[in-house]
């Protein structure tokens, strides 16, 4: 299903449980059709600034290792941002950044999944699927609606992802 936002067209995919599959911003890829209605109002609420954190039953394709990163990237909080590094140590791979930079590249769920918020070591904005202009622009708008406080808020997704 195409999804219009501020910085183009995104495409959501369901499976046939109605768990998000796939979502990403460009051109579309190839999925099964599936009502994305509710998906594309949390994204419209989003870029409203009326939604800080998403509600929808996640389900993407991966592996233990890359489940294990995507579960941890929707603990970085909207507004801020963490490097390789400290993901490898959140997912208990301290020495592992690049095994973690590669799960976080083949992250099927953008943007819900927020592997836009993973930095390089150095401070600098480094690759997205999406682009390095897309990824500054979501983390700028992110910094726009973030909530002003230093209290990391639990996102209540201990079990995000389906063992399996």
């Amino acid at each position: 299903m195409r999804i219009e936002t501020p910085y183009g067209p995104a495409w959501a995919a369901v499976n046939e449980m109605g768990g998000l599959t796939r979502f990403h911003f460009g051109d579309p890829l190839p999925s099964p059709g599936g009502d994305c209605r509710h998906v594309a109002q949390q994204v419209a609420e989003y870029f409203r600034g009326e939604r800080l954190e998403f509600d929808l039953a996640l389900a993407p394709q991966g592996t233990p290792f890359q489940k294990r990163v995507w579960q941890e990237l929707v603990r970085i909080p909207i507004g801020t941002t963490i490097s390789y590094g400290e993901l490898a140590r959140r997912v208990g791979q301290p020495g592992a950044a690049r095994a973690v930079g590669r799960a976080n590249a083949t992250n099927p769920i953008w943007l819900i999944v927020p592997c836009h918020r993973v930095i390089g070591s150095n401070g600098k904005l480094t690759g997205y699927a999406g682009g390095v202009d897309l990824k500054d622009k979501l983390l700028g708008w992110e910094r726009q609606i973030a909530p002003r406080t230093e209290q990391e808020p639990d996102s209540g997704m201990d079990s995000l992802f389906p063992a399996g």
